[in-house]
């Protein structure tokens, strides 16, 4: 669980942890990438804005290290377009979801 916003992090992976996940909260792109090397994640779910590295460029490498990792991006802000349609003409497909994130909507998507 990735965002810069430590609140939003730190939150999500408190429901993703109370509802049997096994999460784990970090704040950017670049420590999102760190933590697969070590933690080996089912799903990268993260922000797609963050200060650093995007969500994108984590997702992008975190599908190289880790092929079958699921990806779950989520954005508020209008400027996401065009990354994605950066990452679309590099063969990159992501599922995203609008922020606020709602827990039941998230869960939702991880055992759908």
């Amino acid at each position: 669980m990735a965002d810069d916003e430590q609140v939003i992090a730190n939150t999500l992976a408190i429901i993703l942890n109370q509802a049997g996940f096994d999460a784990r909260a970090v704040y950017s792109g670049e420590k999102a990438v760190e933590a697969i090397d070590s933690f080996q994640p089912d799903m990268l779910i993260s922000d797609v804005i963050m200060t650093g590295m995007t969500g994108i460029e984590a997702a992008i490498i975190a599908r190289t290290k880790l092929p079958k990792c699921k990806i779950l991006l989520f954005s508020g802000q209008a400027s996401t377009a065009d990354l994605l349609e950066k990452a679309r003409a590099q063969g990159h497909e992501f599922e995203i979801l609008a922020k606020p994130v709602h827990p039941t909507d998230l869960l939702a998507k991880l055992r759908g």
